[in-house]
């Protein structure tokens, strides 16, 4: 049955005319923009950092373009090509070589081949998922477990786990390079490079084994009763992340295409990333976003962890640090929830370690909603690097020894499940509607806003109530819970899953813009007279501010005044630990400086 439409909230980035509250702004961020822009490519931010070091060693680029494109480019700037991608290539750049590539007219964007990492019980009662796996969970409804869908686990790989066996239907490893035999025979510097290697993804790390099992693990006996949230779906392993955790974009890359070619083969439609990389660009740049893009234009669901990056080590909460591929419009991004280990959701609260949004560059707001991650009890790959080297979250149950992890990855690993249930008990349906349906029968987050939690946390009970079409009460351990009946989405997606204009509790919505009691609100950020704001902090142009103090990149200035590790300026002087300088002059204590020569009163001295 197809998915009723609700109210949509669309979510469009607004840039306002609150930027010209702080004109300094605009002067710290013009040099870093200036040597992104111009006659160079538009470079993502490792690389400027490698050019403005004046760094001189071999480095490897992602390059946009067709092979043919590629293939000329290497030619002209004599690079060697390391990989080969659906749309464009990894390429190692010689020494002293990248500023010349980044000059190239027939470039229009050039990104490094950033390194990604996982975003380390949930229980299905705490999000209602076990109340739909038996027939009669609602009036004349068949139970839904996922049968017949396909979860592509993009992840370090899967381990030959009896909770698993015979429901992973392929392996596939991106990290490794093969010899002529088709045998793995390690990975290059650059990422996985060759041809990809079939029937090869052990689980060297854990992670993946982990996730997969939050997805679809199912007891492997009359006893054990181990069970993911779609214990029926099936598992396609697409290794990216070696035995350290550790991977590439482009290999993460390369299987979310492969995923899209192989959709039909093995009945592919969702696909779980559960891992994340810097932000050094704005999206559209950012080769794993554009992979993201292709899926959900194959009409793929793809999910994304948020990342663990809510605090600093002082436990200061932050913002804006949602990775990629979690800053896509195009995926589904989700935060942690901290169940406090029961199913009740009336004490569930944000994890501290939740990335909070906007996202970085493109100002959207992320997550699109949360899910249980904190202390989630799963599957174990026995002899990985995570039960080896952490004994101390490895746990003993009656059906065997277990691993407790803790991150977005157990959260998106959560929702992907619930995609599977919805998809099983739907039509075929965009993967837009999806989104919809998940953030609008979301639960909301007391004390949260929608940087924080989006639309709310995971309720797939009330959601497959409303692919059911039943109106009645839905209660999770005892609580009656409420519909959040919001979406978060962009211009660019929000019209897939809806038509016309919709409204609700007062609130309207048309062409991508909300509102209600004359407040307008889009992204998440709600604005009057020009200013932006959510939950005390407000932003524009990928400035936030609070409390008249406003930061940036690290920055952070109030009155006129920034300052950055320590060190403070203002009207070109700096200063920090009472020493002030200007134009290569420093003074402290009425003494000024200058290339060993210091002077007072008219009186100037040196050594």
């Amino acid at each position: 049955m197809a998915i009723p439409q609700r109210t949509v909230v669309s979510m469009r980035q607004r840039v306002t005319s609150a930027v010209l509250l702080c004109p300094a702004v605009l002067l710290l961020l013009l040099p870093a923009d200036a040597s992104a822009q111009g006659r160079r490519a538009r470079l993502s931010r490792d690389l400027l950092q490698r050019l403005d070091a004046g760094a001189t060693q071999d480095t490897c680029v992602i390059v946009p373009g067709t092979q043919a494109q590629v293939d000329a480019l290497a030619a002209r700037h004599g690079l060697s090509v390391r990989k080969r991608l659906k749309t464009g290539a990894v390429v190692e750049v010689p020494a002293g070589a990248l500023s010349a590539l980044a000059d190239d007219t027939g470039l229009d964007s050039l990104t490094g081949n950033y390194p990604l990492r996982p975003q380390m019980a949930v229980t299905a009662a705490a999000i209602g998922a076990d109340q739909v796996w038996s027939d009669g969970w609602a009036p004349g409804a068949d139970g839904v477990t996922g049968s017949g869908i396909g979860v592509a686990v993009i992840d370090s790989g899967v381990a030959d786990v009896p909770e698993l066996r015979g429901r992973v239907v392929v392996s596939v490893d991106f990290t490794a390079t093969s010899n002529r035999s088709g045998q793995a025979v390690g990975r290059a510097s650059c990422g996985g490079a060759g041809t990809a290697v079939h029937g090869r993804a052990r689980d060297e790390n854990g992670h993946g084994t982990h996730v997969a099992g939050i997805i679809a693990a199912a007891g492997a006996n009359a006893k054990d009763d181990t069970s993911g949230i779609a214990p029926g779906a099936h598992i396609i392993n697409l290794k990216v992340l070696d035995a350290n955790g550790d991977g590439y974009a482009a290999d993460v890359a390369d299987a979310v295409d492969w995923a899209i070619e192989n959709r039909d083969r093995y009945r592919i439609k969702v696909i779980n990333m559960s891992l994340g990389g810097p932000v050094l660009q704005r999206c559209a740049d950012d080769p794993l976003c554009q992979a993201v893009e292709r899926a959900y234009r194959a009409g793929i669901v793809v999910v994304a962890s948020g990342g663990n990056h809510g605090k600093d080590v002082d436990g200061n909460e932050l913002f804006g640090r949602v990775t990629t591929p979690g800053i896509s419009p195009f995926a589904i991004t989700v935060g942690a929830l901290n169940t406090k280990g029961t199913a009740q959701r009336s004490d569930d609260v944000i994890a501290t370690y939740s990335s909070r949004g906007p996202t970085w560059f493109d100002g959207l707001i992320k997550p699109d909603l949360v899910a249980p991650g904190n202390k989630i009890v799963g599957l174990l790959a026995p002899g990985s690097t995570l039960a080896r080297e952490h004994p101390e979250l490895v746990i003993d149950t009656t059906a065997g020894k277990r691993l407790q992890l803790s991150g977005t990855s157990m959260s998106a690993a959560a929702v992907s499940g619930a995609v599977a249930l919805v998809l099983e008990a739907s039509s075929p349906v965009h993967p837009e509607a999806i989104r919809h349906l998940l953030q609008q029968t979301a639960t909301a987050v007391p004390n949260a806003s929608p940087i924080h939690a989006g639309t709310g946390s995971l309720n797939i009970r009330a959601g497959l109530a409303v692919v059911s079409e039943q109106s009645s009460e839905v209660v999770i351990a005892g609580e009656v819970t409420q519909a959040s009946h919001v979406s978060l989405c962009t211009q660019a997606t929000c019209k897939a899953g809806t038509d016309g204009i919709a409204w609700s509790d007062g609130i309207a919505w048309s062409d991508g813009i909300a509102w209600s009691d004359g407040i307008a609100w889009s992204d998440g950020i709600a604005w009057s007279d020009g200013i932006a704001w959510s939950d005390g902090i407000a932003w524009s142009d990928g400035i936030a501010w609070s409390d008249g103090i406003a930061w940036s990149d690290g920055i952070a200035w109030s009155d006129g005044i920034a300052w950055s590790d320590g060190i403070a300026w203002s009207d070109g002087i700096a200063w920090s630990d009472g020493i002030a300088w200007s134009d290569g002059i420093a003074w402290s204590d009425g003494i000024a400086w200058s290339d060993c020569i210091a002077w007072s009163d008219g009186i100037a001295w040196s050594d």
